[in-house]
């Protein structure tokens, strides 16, 4: 990984760039911490205010920088030795410049403000990190595993790949693997998003913290515990948060020079006042000293990364891997989609979508025959056609003497009679005409089979690659937010025109070969500017890489989809493109809100700073911890983003 790809500690050294997770002993220190400089704080106040005890106050004042501001002056000295001046050095100079010129209290109350302010901000940050983290420990620590025929539970990491786990109705799935035995129906939300259960059964893959609802399975294990799906995704997501967008990478340059300036600024406008304008220095001191906290950029600091990582998690909880906060700053500037075809718009499987019987004979005895000579057959034509007749509950013949006839398709004898199931040859030598409607049919790219006696045509099943039920919908919301679709695909133009016309794509491209799919996404980017690829992620693999932003479909199951597509969503749901899109220009509106609110701010209370109509608690209560919160809480809202049409 590269030094760009990693989070650095800012100019700011705010919490918003600590990456590592807080323990709760983190958190019971800093309360304590906190909870001892607040009273040292009260109690200082009290004594300078009502009594004439002014010495042992500003010593108890010096005791809350000892207590809340140790962290603080540590990093001010770091930051000094390293020639690099961050908001650790504005505070200490504000803090100690106080009690320069006798208000302790004031120093006092910046640095316990101060402290208050970067533990909210670490414990922002550190929450949304660890709802992601969170993800692994949906999967159980243990598992039932059969060795040497008993029952043994064993930790996961323990369990080696082809173990046999045994999962009970109401139990989650300790490791991904294969159902040997059982069926079942599986909720998958944790990885993939979708609240609807995934029905399994002997051969299916199964992943590791899905729950199974239902049946007794006993599954082969695939994959070690730091392997599996799950995961994977934790370590990608994190890996995502270190990476910077390049707004990110702007602010983080700008916080670097900005510091060093501002203490030049703050320091000349002591200097001119007091030196050459003849004002009080006194009074000129300590507004250099509110101009100095107020120019804090923690808040702009923060702005990015902590909106960035709160809608990485959230995409992470809708079944959305996005590879890095990069991916979805571009994605919010995308104008155009493309899709391809088979397996993105369309389901990727065969499946019947007419039925027609000829002579007549009625569209069940055309199923019913045709299913019966495919029974025998193990072609993904026969498959499709079988699971259409389970779930029109058509009955199945006696077949004998079955055999597959070369360019003709299968035959066999059913009732003593002989019949053929195949291609468009079964008619030679048949007095019928080939209806148009199947000349239709053909020309829209779908496979047709026709089944007959040694007599008679009795009809034709056709099949095709279905469109996703979704869709139209998903591009006709697209075309609200004025970015354009367009379909590339290595099928013929007619099939295309025919599809592209039925879902609304603005524009297509045919017969394609993965090397001409690259061409095409280039002229795209070359046209509009920036462009997303949907698109399988292995097929795809080439177009994605050469788009802004690769998107892979359905990638639960592709090790080559995760790894290689900039966004992976883990289930075949189109509706997330929308999702994607929504969430990547929300989280963009945040951040200009954040950048914005902190500028608008910063500038105003720098304005009441020069004016002396503000003092030290009021520019660290409102100008660095009130914004900062501001900032975090405007960000959090990301991690409630849900998936939604728009």
């Amino acid at each position: 990984m590269n030094n760009d790809s990693c989070r650095e500690e800012s100019a700011c050294s705010c919490g918003g760039g600590n990456a590592e997770e807080k323990s709760p002993l983190w958190m019971r220190q800093q309360l304590t911490a906190g909870g001892i400089a607040a009273a040292l704080l009260i109690s200082g106040l009290m004594l300078e205010f009502f009594t004439a005890l002014n010495i042992p106050a500003q010593i108890v004042f010096m005791s809350v920088i000892a207590v809340s501001g140790r962290d603080i002056l540590k990093k001010a000295g770091r930051s000094i030795l390293k020639r690099r001046l961050d908001i650790n050095c504005l505070i200490g100079i504000a803090a100690f410049g106080s009690f320069f010129i006798g208000h302790g209290e004031e120093g006092a109350a910046v640095v316990f403000l101060f402290f208050v302010a970067e533990t909210l901000e670490e414990y922002a940050a550190d929450k949304a990190k660890k709802s992601i983290s969170q993800l692994l420990k949906l999967a159980p620590e243990t598992a039932k595993v059969k060795r040497g025929g008993k029952e043994i539970e064993l930790h996961v990491h323990e369990i080696i790949i082809g173990d046999i786990t045994v999962i009970r109705p109401g139990e989650k799935i300790p490791l991904d693997g294969k159902v040997l035995t059982g069926h079942s129906s599986i909720n998958e939300s944790p990885i993939t998003g979708e609240s609807l259960p995934v029905e399994k059964e002997v051969g299916d893959e199964v992943y590791a913290g899905t729950m199974n609802e239902e049946g007794y399975l006993e599954v082969s294990v695939t994959r070690k515990s730091e392997d599996t799906v799950l995961s994977r995704i934790v370590k990608l997501v994190e890996e995502a948060e270190r990476k910077k967008s390049e707004t990110e990478k702007f602010i983080d340059k700008f916080a670097r020079y900005y510091t060093p300036v501002v203490i030049i600024l703050a320091f000349g406008a002591f200097l001119v006042p007091t030196f050459i304008l003849g004002y009080s220095w006194e009074i000129w001191f300590y507004r250099s000293l509110v101009l100095l906290v107020i120019s804090c950029p923690c808040a702009l600091a923060i702005s990015t990364p902590v909106a960035m990582v709160s809608a990485l998690t959230s995409s992470a909880r809708h079944g959305v891997l996005i590879k890095g906060a990069s991916y979805l700053e571009e994605l919010s500037k995308v104008k155009v989609i493309a899709f391809d075809k088979t397996g993105t718009l369309t389901k990727g499987k065969l499946e019947v979508t007419d039925i027609i019987g000829f002579n007549g004979h009625s569209s069940e005895e055309v199923l019913s025959m045709t299913a019966t000579l495919e029974s025998r057959s193990e072609h993904p034509i026969a498959k499709a056609i079988l699971k259409k007749a389970g779930a029109e509950n058509i009955h199945l013949k006696e077949i004998s003497r079955f055999r597959a006839v070369k360019g003709r398709g299968l035959e066999a004898l059913i009732g003593g009679q002989k019949y053929y199931a195949g291609a468009r040859s079964l008619f030679n030598g048949l007095s019928m005409e080939i209806p148009g409607e199947i000349s239709q049919l053909e020309s829209e790219g779908k496979t047709v089979v026709f089944v007959a006696n040694e007599n008679m045509a009795i009809g034709a099943i056709a099949l095709g690659d279905v469109l996703r039920e979704k869709a139209p919908k998903v591009i006709s919301d697209l075309k609200k937010l004025h970015i354009k679709t367009a379909m590339i695909t290595g099928d013929n133009k007619k099939v295309a025109g025919s599809l592209a016309g039925k879902v609304g794509i603005d524009e297509y491209h045919a017969e394609l070969l993965p090397e001409d799919k690259v061409k095409v996404v280039e002229k795209l980017v070359k046209k509009f500017g920036s462009v997303a690829m949907v698109g399988d992620g292995v097929n795809d693999a080439p177009a994605l890489a050469v788009a802004n932003v690769g998107i892979a479909m359905g990638a639960i199951g592709t090790d080559v989809a995760i790894e290689t597509a900039d966004i992976a969503l883990m289930h075949d749901d189109l509706s997330k493109i929308d999702y994607l899109m929504y969430l990547s220009r929300k989280t963009m509106r945040v951040v200009k809100q954040n950048v914005s609110l902190s500028i608008l701010i910063k500038g105003s209370l720098t304005i009441l700073a020069l004016l002396g109509l503000i003092n030290l608690w009021v520019a660290v209560a409102v100008g660095d911890m009130g914004l900062s919160l501001a900032v975090i809480l405007n960000s959090m809202r990301l991690t409630r983003v849900k998936a939604r049409s728009l």
